[in-house]
């Protein structure tokens, strides 16, 4: 039913909760395919000893092509190693939803793993913005996407020129061929703050607001303005 393909780049510290969380779902991803970037730690080993398969991937768009092009089932899933699923039935609604829906790429909600209200706050505005824009732009984190595997090599998958918000300008195409949909408010996904607390929350706001204004003036961006870095160090969760 599902592939799931997470891009890693040492990611140690949190690839195993994400894991462990899958294995306890009630529907079980066929595939899980880990597509890492050289790790200089132990991201390939653990991935191996979980049972999933390791190619050498990128970050980020070419990491999630990577590990697409190894999938064998009809739906794709796209994680990111720091997110964590804390309801065992996720998998198995998310897949109710897309099939009654008649869904072809799909996200949901996120969730911070966090007990600050702040960082609930900065997640809740996004996700009420993501779902406000919907009609006239579509927004999919990478962080999860669903999405058919039929259609995403129809687009020829992630745009590898692209720096920053690929995977927004992924859905976009997407969805000008396939129907797309938010999972239902009560399914969504959990996913680090390291991020926020690295670059810090007004820091992040602005990042993402001109990023914004880039996609909807300049289409999508190709260099590195925006100084888009993935190289994150271990951290706490909450």
């Amino acid at each position: 039913m599902f592939s799931i393909v997470i891009p890693t780049k040492n990611e140690e510290y949190y690839l195993p909760f994400l894991l462990k969380s899958l294995k306890k779902q009630t529907l079980k991803p066929k595939q899980i395919i880990v597509a890492d970037a050289f790790s200089s730690d132990r991201t390939r080993e653990i991935a191996q000893s979980f049972g999933c398969e390791v190619v050498d991937g990128g970050l980020p768009g070419s990491g999630r092509n990577r590990g697409a092009s190894c999938a064998n089932q009809p739906w794709i899933i796209f994680l990111d190693a720091d997110v964590e699923f804390e309801d065992p039935t996720f998998l198995e609604r998310a897949y109710s939803q897309l099939q009654t829906r008649d869904l072809d790429l799909a996200t949901c909600s996120i969730r911070p793993i966090s007990n600050r209200r702040i960082d609930h706050f900065f997640h809740t505005c996004y996700n009420v913005y993501t779902r406000a824009c919907q009609p006239f732009m579509v927004h999919a984190p990478g962080l999860c996407i669903f999405i058919k595997r039929q259609l995403h090599e129809q687009i020829n998958g992630f745009d590898e020129t692209i720096i920053f918000c690929e995977d927004h300008e992924y859905a976009k195409r997407a969805s000008k061929i396939g129907r797309f949909g938010f999972l239902s408010k009560d399914l969504h996904v959990p996913v680090s703050i390291r991020r926020l607390k690295r670059d810090g929350y007004i820091h992040i706001a602005g990042k993402y607001f001109l990023s914004e204004l880039h996609l909807l003036f300049l289409g999508p961006i190709r260099d590195n303005k925006f100084k888009y870095d993935l190289d994150y160090k271990k951290d706490e969760r909450v």
